[in-house]
């Protein structure tokens, strides 16, 4: 498993990323939020690549983070030369082929950090997500809760940091090609939904963000980027979103959104009057459910403080249920826009 700490001004840029607006607001809403994300397509549309970018939008590690961090990298053996301290967010990404101990920790005699723990305070992508082994992938809730992996082996046991963003990408079937305009799926429909059950609930149901990635149109591809945020500059934005949310949850356990507890965003952090009312329509046909709300709401907090608002409002609201849901709420795709 490999593990990139942060190479600083070296970090691949947003801006090289071709059309895509709607998954790099999720990717900003991520960052801001501490949200994981899923990106859903067909290949070639760009996943990899704005996973790439993903940790170039966090914020620098803090001095403890970064010892946290940099301990971890070391005990793998995986500290680069000449870098006596890891300073920037973490990107690692295994293969799909990747053990249940390569991905949480593990081997022989004493355990080992896993990819789990190489991604603490950064990013974890797993790209081909169905790919990976049901077992392996259940194991991720356990870190996805507490933010760390108990491993036990027989020369001892040991307990491995792993607080990390989620970055789950997948093609809509094995070839790629299902639901594709102009091209012919080889999958049958049971092979579809095979594929596609292979990401179990419980899993999912961890992820507040869910975009749909379609392929690029040669306008984007040939466009050479015009008008394409850089990381940079997205960076500057999740900067300040953090420090509206740090301000609001100063004295409480939590640091980010995404780490607010349901209850509490119902009766100590609500929405302006009214902003809930499609949330609700939503729940009463069934496309929501309680803690799919709850949900929103987190995603909700982040689109405000992205755009600046003191309390989430109906298009904050709209915008989390497009990001949660994929259904189109007629709002701008970008997080800072309306």
């Amino acid at each position: 498993v490999a593990a990139v700490p942060g190479a600083g001004a070296g970090r691949p840029d947003l801006a090289d990323v071709a059309g895509q607006r709607a998954a790099r607001t999720a990717l900003e809403v991520a960052a801001a939020g501490g949200h994981h994300l899923f990106l859903s397509g067909p290949p070639g549309a760009g996943k990899t690549m704005l996973a790439e970018r993903l940790p170039g939008l966090l914020p620098p590690l803090t001095q403890q983070e970064a010892l946290e961090v940099t301990a971890v990298h070391s005990v793998a053996g995986v500290l680069p030369p000449g870098q006596p301290l890891v300073q920037t967010p973490p990107y690692c990404a295994p293969h799909h082929s990747a053990t249940m101990a390569a991905l949480v920790g593990g081997g022989n005699g004493l355990p080992r950090p896993g990819a789990v723990s190489l991604a603490h305070r950064g990013v974890l992508f797993l790209d081909e997500a169905p790919e990976f082994s049901g077992k392996a992938l259940d194991a991720l809730r356990q870190p996805l809760e507490s933010g760390h992996v108990v491993v036990a082996r027989s020369a001892g046991m040991m307990r491995m940091p792993a607080r990390f963003l989620l970055m789950l990408a997948a093609n809509p079937c094995p070839c790629g090609r299902h639901g594709l305009l102009g091209d012919v799926c080889e999958c049958s429909p049971a092979t579809v939904r095979r594929y596609q059950s292979r990401l179990s609930g419980p899993l999912l149901d961890r992820v507040d963000l869910r975009v749909r990635v379609e392929a690029v149109s040669r306008t984007e591809l040939t466009g050479g980027g015009a008008g394409a945020e850089s990381s940079e500059s997205v960076a500057a934005r999740v900067q300040e979103a953090r420090e509206r949310s740090a301000a609001r949850l100063l004295d409480t356990p939590w640091r980010l959104n995404s780490e607010v507890p349901g209850h509490e965003l119902r009766t100590r952090w609500q929405p302006v009057p009214g902003a809930l009312r499609e949330a609700e329509r939503d729940m009463e046909r069934g496309l929501l459910t309680a803690r799919g709300l709850d949900r929103v709401l987190r995603v909700a907090w982040t689109v405000a403080d992205l755009a600046g608002h003191d309390r989430p409002m109906a298009p904050d609201i709209a915008q989390a249920l497009q990001l949660r849901t994929g259904i189109s709420r007629g709002v701008p795709v970008a997080a800072g826009e309306h």
